[in-house]
């Protein structure tokens, strides 16, 4: 009987799923090591691109984020800079809408605190940061579980669409001149941006935080630059 029970338990350790969900597990590490439907935790070394994400009340007594949606390509890493701007402690947690819903459940009878990297919770005034890679196509959910919360306002749907395949863009060459970390702009002497159909000047150009921290005055580059929401923007670099 005892050898009969031991396998048993063998076996369903074997074929017991390996999947987490990653919040409120009994080890919040393991979903470091675990790719959950949405995607993994991400590199900050990896980000690609930078979503500022606001946590208030209104007067009404709606609670909310801005953006109210967010849209995403597959394989993108994103470092949400995420603020409380509210009067009351708020959290934000990017799961599927099925993950959110069990532990908004579980919530709703005991209020836990979410320690995992698809998550953070903030008191009021206070910012901090989620860096995820969204290696998954569909429709995911960002949301606040703290009782009463997301029946307030606080969710909204997390698209993350197929990448797909763009035209090659020739680099151009440049060396950067001046450098503003606080307004995100860098002043760049460049060669001719093909892409842009504009000769070779100095310009000031937009980057985001983690592009900029990876420039220095002086530096020797080759770069891509478009236009995002109208303003000249370096997009990649190497």
């Amino acid at each position: 009987m005892k050898k009969l029970l031991l396998t048993t338990a063998v076996i369903f350790a074997l074929t017991a799923p390996a999947f987490s969900s990653g919040s409120h597990s009994g080890n919040h590490d393991e979903v470091t090591a675990i790719e959950m439907l949405i995607g993994k935790p991400g590199n900050a070394a990896d980000v690609t691109r930078v979503i500022d994400v606001t946590m208030r009340e209104t007067d009404d007594g709606d609670m909310l984020f801005e953006p109210t949606s967010i849209e995403i390509s597959e394989g993108e890493t994103i470092r949400f800079n995420v603020i409380n701007k509210g009067e009351l402690e708020h959290e934000f947690v990017i799961d599927t809408f099925e993950g959110n819903a069990k532990h908004k459940k579980m919530m709703a009878k005991l209020d836990m605190e979410h320690d995992d990297p698809n998550s953070i919770r903030l008191d009021e005034g206070r910012s901090g940061e989620v860096i995820w890679t969204f290696s998954n196509v569909g429709t995911f959910e960002f949301a606040c579980l703290i009782p009463g919360h997301y029946e307030s306002g606080m969710h909204g749907p997390i698209l993350v669409n197929i990448k797909t395949a763009q035209a090659d863009v020739e680099y151009s060459t440049g060396k950067i001149k001046k450098i503003n970390s606080k307004a995100g702009k860098v002043t760049i002497i460049h060669g001719p941006l093909a892409n842009l159909d504009m000769p070779a000047m100095t310009m000031v150009f937009r980057a985001d935080e983690a592009m900029i921290t990876n420039m220095s005055e002086g530096q020797d580059i080759e770069f891509i630059a478009d236009r995002v929401k109208g303003k000249l923007t370096v997009t990649k670099m190497k």
